[in-house]
């Protein structure tokens, strides 16, 4: 059955401890924690440098059965002129240690930079390179664009030709990009304030969950920005939501207040 996953971006994060940690958690325990508070987690540090596989087994072996991380991809393989050249980079990602999520392993994330601009072949040439399946673990993957040129429908396009999603980003610095490219939906929320105490108003946190709501009954919300007209119904889909930045202390609270709406 297709899930609804709410969560966070990492789970070391100081001004957290004593909030959505109780006082005096060892920080050695936090992660079994948070992963009973929300239903996934976003593991960013993997951008910036290798992760040692016997890290992502502790992970695996802390967390509960049902439980899933989206891992962010090296930027070696993002943060690049020529995409098409990221083939040893992704290699050594995907089989870095990443597997060792086994079951847990959720979407890639592939994050690109505020200059990298949609070049149609270039970027066909990148998404060629994006294995489908690894040891015999079928992957998902997942790109976010931060440049007003991929507002394209040939970007939307060559996603679906190679099923991989496009991260539906909620900032002012991205382009919101609401197509359906895959057979699940990522989505960045990325508001949260000071001011809200769940980060995000009650009326956004209500439409977010009826959005995801439909994304997951294999329909589309009609109030967001697409390249091409909405898909008739289809088969339910998977959705990953994460809140990520903003407001970060306010973060966690945000996920539980989207979790309880959608368990209404």
């Amino acid at each position: 059955m297709a899930r609804i996953r709410v969560g966070i971006g990492g789970w070391v994060f100081p001004p957290w401890r004593g909030v959505f940690y109780p006082p005096g958690l060892a920080q050695a325990r936090e992660l079994e924690h948070a992963s009973r508070r929300v239903t996934a987690i976003e593991i960013n540090g993997t951008f910036y440098g290798a992760q040692k596989p016997e890290s992502f087994r502790r992970w695996h072996d802390q967390t509960p059965e049902d439980f899933m991380f989206s891992v962010k991809a090296s930027r070696y393989a993002t943060h690049r002129r020529e995409l098409a050249g990221a083939g040893a980079s992704v290699e050594r990602f995907i089989t870095g240690g990443v597997l060792e999520l086994r079951q847990k392993l959720g979407p890639i994330l592939w994050q690109f930079p505020p200059s990298t601009r949609f070049d149609e072949a270039d970027f066909a040439a990148f998404l060629a390179l994006l294995p489908s399946e690894s040891g015999g673990r079928p992957l998902r993957h997942v790109v976010e664009i931060r440049h007003e040129s991929f507002v394209d429908a040939r970007f939307i396009a060559l996603l679906r030709r190679h099923r991989v999603a496009v991260a539906l980003v909620d900032s002012d610095k991205h382009p919101l990009i609401a197509d359906i490219t895959a057979d699940f939906v990522y989505a960045r929320l990325r508001r949260s304030v000071a001011s809200e105490p769940a980060g995000y108003p009650p009326a956004a946190l209500d439409a977010w969950a009826e959005r995801f709501r439909r994304w997951s009954a294999g329909e589309e919300p009609g109030d967001l920005p697409r390249q091409e007209p909405a898909a008739a119904p289809s088969q339910a889909r998977d959705c990953f939501v994460y809140f990520i930045s903003g407001a970060k202390e306010h973060n966690p609270a945000a996920a539980e207040a989207l979790l309880e709406r959608l368990a209404r």
